[in-house]
């Protein structure tokens, strides 16, 4: 893939208003995955594939990022994307609700990556969790959501999302099987390692 056309991704979204992961969030999680070398990522939440298409580099061999997005516009312009930068071959787009698809997943993850509904944080947790590899990371964009988690925000809004992205954070920083670590860059990234006990 070359940087030019990565770089007109990222400006269309841009200019397009579209959440993609921002520029230090995605150099911290590039660190993560070259000293990871995953062969399976998980990806909830694909916008229109930059996110993918960039950690796609990292990939183990024959490594596969699965990708999920309900978005109907954001799946159609993500597989331009990804086709655009000849990744076709390590990202599969599955297209629906994660809520609804993830109970139906089986693989083994190296990785997960959360990026999708706030308001779905702990039930994507679950599902990660069920199928992360020892070893394995869940990383998730967003945690802090403008600050509003670590703040007594309570405006009617964004109740919900910041509620339950407290209620992911106490969940991965007192869950005895991993090592998490939350970091201030972009809007809040979690890292959270899987550990034998």
């Amino acid at each position: 893939m070359n940087e030019k056309e990565l770089q007109k991704i990222k400006q269309k979204a841009l200019e397009d208003k579209i959440p993609i992961i921002m520029d230090d969030t995605l150099e911290v999680v590039q660190k993560l995955l070259q000293e990871q070398k995953p062969n399976k990522i998980l990806e909830i939440g694909t916008a229109v594939g930059y996110s993918a298409i960039c950690f796609s580099k990292y990939l183990s061999e024959n490594g596969k990022i699965d990708t999920i997005e309900r978005d109907v516009e954001r799946v159609k312009e993500a597989k331009e994307n990804i086709k655009r930068a000849e990744a076709e071959n390590k990202i599969n787009i599955y297209e629906g609700d994660a809520v609804e698809l993830l109970p139906n997943f089986n693989e083994k993850y190296d990785v997960v990556f959360i990026d999708a509904a706030k308001g779905k944080y702990p039930f994507f947790l679950k599902e990660a969790m069920r199928m992360l590899n020892e070893n394995g990371l869940i990383i998730a964009d967003n945690v802090l959501y403008k600050g509003y988690v670590m703040s007594d925000y309570n405006k009617h809004k964004q109740r919900t999302a910041v509620r339950n992205l407290r209620e992911y954070i106490s969940e991965i920083t007192e869950n005895p099987n991993l090592e998490t670590k939350i970091l201030e860059v972009g809007d809040g990234l979690s890292i959270s390692r899987k550990i034998k006990r």
